[in-house]
């Protein structure tokens, strides 16, 4: 997936924003690039985990359709964790075949750590592309 440096930095914003508990959100995209970051709330407000609650999800779900877009991926944070995904994350990735998971990691004072991946039916998870443009 490709992504103006502008995306990227709001959704880097809103994990630092939310921490100490874990961000998530939906990006749009067409074709293959970001064009909307769509930040929700998340539900359990825990550092640990997320959860989109399953309305606000199909009213994001629908404004990105209505606009003519993809859901091209989900983000969320990790705020105590390198950003790779975890077994919750993996789980909750089976649900949503063929989008790319984007994970913040804003753990500690460092520069965020940003990762893609994708996470296949049988709970594979693979390295995905992120382009910051």
């Amino acid at each position: 997936m490709r992504i103006d440096r502008e995306l990227y930095d709001e959704m880097v914003a809103h994990a630092r924003a939310d921490a100490p508990n874990e961000c998530c959100g939906i990006v749009a995209s067409r074709e293959g690039h970001a064009v909307k970051v769509y930040r929700a709330t998340n539900a359990a407000a825990s550092p640990l985990r997320f959860e989109i609650d399953g309305q606000e999800a199909i009213e994001l779900t629908q404004e990105i359709e209505a606009s003519g877009f993809e859901l091209g991926a989900i983000y969320h944070s990790h705020t105590r964790s390198a950003p790779e995904p975890s077994q919750t994350d993996i789980n909750f990735g089976l649900w949503w075949p063929g989008v790319v998971w984007i994970i913040v990691g804003v753990a500690g004072d460092a520069p965020a750590d940003v990762r893609a991946f994708t996470i296949s039916d049988g709970g594979q998870v693979a390295k995905a592309e992120l382009v910051v443009e």
